[in-house]
């Protein structure tokens, strides 16, 4: 019976990673990409001179989402694996 409880902590962390790390690729890949497109324009002379701050978008509504269900399920996976710890 423990021995569920450590196959469910694994069930439920391959969850988290698969719905999550697509999410925060994607975020990251649009954020580093926009950087680029900043370091050309100024490069090439036709930065924008009024922008003070980043004007990175943020995350869309799909990935916060995708992340949040993400962290959730990594927290259930922790909650197995001390459950497995505990009555091991």
């Amino acid at each position: 019976m423990p021995l569920l409880w450590l196959v469910a902590a694994a069930v439920f962390a391959l969850g988290a990673y698969r719905v999550g790390w697509p999410a925060w690729q994607s975020y990251r890949s649009r954020e580093r990409r926009d950087a680029n497109v900043d370091r050309y324009l100024a490069w090439r002379g036709r930065a924008d001179r009024t922008a003070s701050g980043p004007t990175g978008e943020g995350m869309t509504g799909e990935e916060r989402r995708r992340l949040w269900i993400g962290g959730a399920l990594g927290i259930v996976a922790l909650v197995c694996l001390a459950v497995f710890f505990a009555v091991t």
